[in-house]
């Protein structure tokens, strides 16, 4: 029997970057909960950062809003990808990232933002 293997409406595969999008997006979503005011934040995942001075590679960045935009998270995906071996440890490393990234937008210790943050 001949035909589509999976209807149109689902995709046959994902992609990595698709894939790393939705440990963003998950990882936002479970911060939201307690933190209402992310949803004022634009969320950004990007290849790697454009510039790095060498010594370290960030894995991401947040910056405050202006009177021109809100305020702004990106983490970097390729850099993340490359220190974590397994998606349970990118998982992990993408919402310490986030948890980071909120933690410096809120001015307060990553440990505010989510009590677990730096557990196994």
């Amino acid at each position: 029997m001949r035909g589509p293997v999976a209807p149109p409406q689902v995709p046959l595969s994902v992609t990595r970057a698709d894939t790393f999008r939705d440990l963003v997006q998950d990882s936002v979503e479970r911060l939201e909960r307690r933190w209402p005011q992310l949803a004022e934040v634009d969320i950004h995942v990007l290849e790697v950062p454009t510039s790095a001075d060498g010594l370290s590679v960030p894995l991401g960045s947040a910056a405050p809003a202006t009177r021109d935009r809100p305020a702004r998270i990106v983490v970097f995906r390729r850099p993340v990808e490359l220190r974590a071996k397994s998606r349970d440890e990118r998982a992990l490393l993408v919402h310490e990232v986030v948890v980071e990234q909120v933690a410096e937008l809120l001015g307060l210790a990553p440990e505010s933002v989510d009590p677990r943050y730096g557990e196994d």
